[in-house]
């Protein structure tokens, strides 16, 4: 179940499902310590009217999930046509403290006045543990704590004339024959049992007597803390200063933060302005404050699967942060060059992924293959993070910056890839390829590696270190010189995938690999211009492409995540965004553009693009993925400021 709506201030995201029901609910990092990371463990609403009662999530309702324009506040409306009952939310987290914030909007759409009662549910797993949570009602606060160790939350909801929840209940939830607290509420009234421990969950109810064809409003919030007085701190701020104080402040705050992109944006043709400004605020939703971007948010993928994708890849944080440097945005940049900088190895390389606190993230990769020994690690994830700050360094010019980071990541990283070379073939020693899969010398990250030496012996130029500039432009021009000779395959007219090292033999993997293409044309590893480019194209077009549908798969024959054995492969959007930046680079504008019209009509109505979507047009995988935004926009980008069409 993708997450259509995500809400975030660095410290504290939470994920909307397609209910408009909390589902992900991280604090106090992105992507870290998810307090509702179970399948059934999203937060209820609940309406009773009339004695019928409905759950938002009991199929009786229809749910549109968007956002408002240019901010990162959510709009969900939620109808009953046969309870004759509509609600509206505006969601947000507040952009200066750690809190839930949803204004709601209670429609009576029946012809006569009737008493409606909205009851919010709220469950928590705190510190990723099922057992030993507490929840309390507060008479003082007219609010409700569920906390346990270093972590607090107080719910509380108010009328829009300041009147509190007029009932409450807390208990047991899943465990000794209790389905939950929440079951309380379907009657109507709820119980007022005031504690319980272990497992538990809490509701709030609202009563609303509203007019026929009429409304009111509430206010509901979870405030965080580290402590029971932080999070009391913050629910006491709320209920002062009120709700939409807070949510004109935060909005006030997204419509500052967007500037840079939305002067981008007119450049644009009217139809992919919105879905810009809204990739821009989806990927700057995934980042910590701290520096960590998030992958993705959605934890789906820990109902079928070992984990989730809420990890800090360096090599997904650097695609993330590239279009954000092009825009002219700093802060961000510099937040995520000191992360890596952080939990840089001391032999100069980045790890295959990280938790957003630096931890090392979970990982299937060992230090040991083929009876040798070598880092688990993806070389290209190092190298994109050094090629990204020659980046940012072009755009900004910041000699300070490149000082304090020469001696201290800059070098270490050059160095290391420097000496990471086979001296056999004259490439980089085998590592993951970027798809996590194989251990290999690839072509993608040959490429990478050969761009972020050039840009290395760049920077070393900048500080006159002659000597680091001639050692590492020397190792990266004796890289693409071996590259040339030994990685395309003329028999198939397409890159090599890689190859492996035996000692014995070298023994090559001609896989179709988009990645392979991509890389070499991106990082400059070959001509755009030249005969193996330009075979390798017509190649993957012809042997990837799936029919009329530009959609591109990872690899020939790729099997992650296909409904069945003998489907075809899923197309994933960053794959087939590559495809519209070549494109769009050899002057081709009008197929990138065709494929930015396909990725729109693909994405969700909140404008969501998941990892992959299904040969029958159904987004799968985790939704959203920022890297998928992220060359949404880097395509964007590419389509006003490469060259003119030349081809139609």
């Amino acid at each position: 179940m993708a997450r259509p709506i995500i809400l975030s201030n660095g410290e504290m995201h939470v994920g909307l499902n397609i209910y408009g029901l909390v589902h992900d609910f991280y604090y106090p990092y992105v992507g870290q310590e998810n307090h509702t990371a179970a399948k059934q463990l999203r937060h209820h609403v609940g309406v009773w009217v009339d004695g019928q009662f409905s759950w938002l999530d009991d199929g009786n309702w229809t749910v549109d999930c968007s956002y408002h324009d240019d901010v990162l506040v959510g709009h969900t409306m939620a109808t009953h046509e046969g309870l004759q009952v509509r609600l509206e939310f505006d969601d947000c987290v507040d952009s200066t403290q750690a809190a839930l914030l949803r204004n709601i909007h209670v429609m009576n759409l029946a012809g006569n006045e009737r008493e409606i009662r909205l009851f919010m549910h709220q469950v928590f797993v705190i510190g990723n543990g099922y057992d030993s949570d507490t929840v309390q009602y507060l008479p003082d606060e007219h609010a409700i704590l569920h906390y346990k160790g270093h972590r607090a939350f107080i719910a509380s909801a108010r009328h829009a004339d300041g009147r509190p929840a007029d009932q409450f209940s807390v208990g047991l939830f899943g465990i000794e024959g209790h389905d939950g607290t929440y079951r309380d509420a379907e009657d109507g009234s709820l119980s007022g049992n005031t504690v319980e421990h272990g497992r538990v969950d809490s509701v709030l109810g609202l009563t609303f007597h509203v007019a026929s064809h009429s409304s009111e409003r509430g206010y509901y919030w979870v405030a965080a803390g580290k402590s029971h007085r932080e999070a009391r701190q913050i629910h006491k701020r709320l209920d002062t200063e009120g709700l939409l104080h807070h949510l004109l402040q935060t909005t006030t705050y997204w419509r500052h933060w967007i500037r840079p992109a939305l002067e981008f944006s007119s450049k644009l043709d009217p139809e992919y302005r919105s879905h810009f400004i809204r990739s821009v605020l989806l990927v700057k939703a995934h980042m910590d404050k701290r520096g960590a971007v998030i992958a993705s948010t959605d934890t789906t993928m820990l109902n079928y699967s070992r984990d989730s994708y809420a990890y800090c890849w360096p090599r997904d944080g650097a695609y993330v942060m590239w279009p954000l440097i092009r825009l002219g945005y700093r802060d961000e940049p510099l937040h995520f060059f000191a992360f890596c900088r952080r939990v840089l190895n001391e032999r100069g390389y980045l790890m295959h992924k990280y938790q957003a606190d630096g931890a090392l993230g979970s990982s299937w990769h060992p230090y040991t293959h083929q009876g040798h020994d070598s880092p688990p690690i993806q070389e290209d994830e190092t190298a994109i993070v050094l090629f990204l700050f020659g980046q940012y360094y072009q755009q900004h010019a910041d000699e300070k910056l490149l000082r304090e980071y020469y001696p201290t990541m800059i070098a270490p990283m050059a160095n290391f890839m420097c000496g990471y070379v086979d001296d056999t073939t004259g490439l980089p020693l085998p590592s993951y390829d970027l798809w996590e899969e194989i251990f290999a010398t690839t072509t993608y990250t040959t490429a990478v590696v050969y761009a972020a030496l050039i840009e290395a012996a760049d920077l070393a130029d900048k500080l006159g270190e002659a000597d680091d500039a001639v050692r590492w432009r020397t190792a990266a021009e004796d890289i693409q010189t071996a590259a040339r000779e030994k990685l395309f395959n003329s028999e198939t007219g397409y890159f090599y995938k890689g190859y492996t090292n035996t000692g014995n033999e070298i023994v090559r993997d001609s896989t179709l690999d988009t990645s392979s293409f991509f890389g070499a044309f991106m990082f400059g590893l070959f001509d755009v211009e030249s005969e193996s480019m330009q075979r390798a194209y017509k190649t993957m077009l012809q042997m990837l492409s799936q029919s009329s549908d530009p959609g591109l798969p990872r690899y020939a024959g790729d099997q992650y995540h296909i409904t069945s054995r003998d489907a075809r492969s899923n197309a994933w959007f960053i794959t087939t965004f590559w495809h519209a930046q070549y494109a769009i680079e050899t002057g081709n504008k009008k197929l990138g553009q065709s494929i930015l019209d396909w990725s729109v009509h693909h994405m969700r109505t909140s404008g969501v693009l998941s990892e992959q979507l299904t040969p029958d047009g159904y987004q799968t995988s985790v939704a959203p993925l920022a890297w998928s935004h992220a060359e949404f926009l880097s395509t964007l980008l590419d389509l006003v400021y490469e060259s003119p069409d030349r081809n139609g």
